[in-house]
């Protein structure tokens, strides 16, 4: 999560609007049930990587009943948002923090659960931060991610150039087979994968019909014609690219080694 401020109000409130509040990704609380469901959250204590205005931590926190959540994001903006979203639900196990990109600012050992949904595309370094979750888990932990990967280990094409280019976010895209050997490397064991790709291009194309569709004028009035045509665009190049497999989408769980 290499930072400055990129996801700024206007855009916070153009992506809220198409996959729920408190979401920066696609797939709402429908998607992290798909990579949650099944673990064991009890008296578990979870990390949520790259957190976002919180929407991920508080489906955890009703859905699973864990014991904490603490959510982590570099943009003090959105950590300001989700703890707000949070204390107005009374939620008093439910916390974020701005943290600096590179390691966690936590002991070892500190967590049973870490989850993060469609934020490690942000790190280049695959190896550091899987090193840094194997680090921060206690023996025998689990990590639970969905991730936009790279379709394949080939040079970008220029579409996908493009696509980056439009977007304007720091992107770190690889492969699976990176964050596999990543994970590896890091002492995890027990790796699953699920490909999420075709569900992710059915899903851009929907969204493309949205944003120059029934949302159209509502987000116009917002933000501005100039603002959402660019944000058109993108999803235009986003389209193409998701169609093609090149970028991609996938499940992943993985468990740390017992000591």
């Amino acid at each position: 999560m290499e930072q400055t401020q990129e996801y700024d109000a206007k855009l916070v409130t153009l992506l809220e609007s198409l996959w729920g509040d408190g979401y920066l990704s696609p797939g709402g609380d429908e998607e992290t049930a798909l990579v949650l469901d099944g673990l064991d959250f009890r008296g578990a204590r979870v990390l949520d990587i790259g957190s976002g205005t919180g929407g991920c931590a508080r489906f955890i926190h009703h859905r699973y009943g864990p014991a904490s959540v603490t959510g982590v994001d570099v943009e003090p903006g959105v950590v300001e948002a989700a703890n707000a979203a949070a204390a107005a639900q009374g939620l008093t196990t439910v916390r974020f923090q701005a943290v600096e990109p590179g390691p966690l600012p936590f002991p070892d050992a500190s967590f049973d659960l870490v989850f993060s949904k469609d934020s490690i595309i942000h790190i280049a370094d695959k190896h550091s931060v899987m090193a840094e979750v194997a680090r921060v888990l206690a023996p025998g932990g689990v990590f639970a991610c969905s991730d936009w990967m790279k379709g394949d280990d080939l040079p970008r094409s220029a579409a996908l150039e493009e696509y980056e280019r439009l977007e304007g976010l720091g992107f770190g895209l690889a492969s699976p087979d990176v964050y596999f050997a990543a994970l590896r490397a890091a002492g995890f064991e027990q790796i699953t994968y699920t490909d999420r790709t075709a569900w992710l291009a059915a899903r851009t194309a929907a969204e493309l019909a949205e944003l120059d569709g029934p949302l159209r004028a509502r987000l116009e009035a917002s933000a501005g014609r100039d603002f959402l045509e660019h944000e058109i665009d993108v999803w235009r190049a986003l389209a193409v690219v998701t169609a093609s497999g090149e970028l991609g989408a996938g499940h992943l769980r993985a468990a740390r080694r017992a000591d």
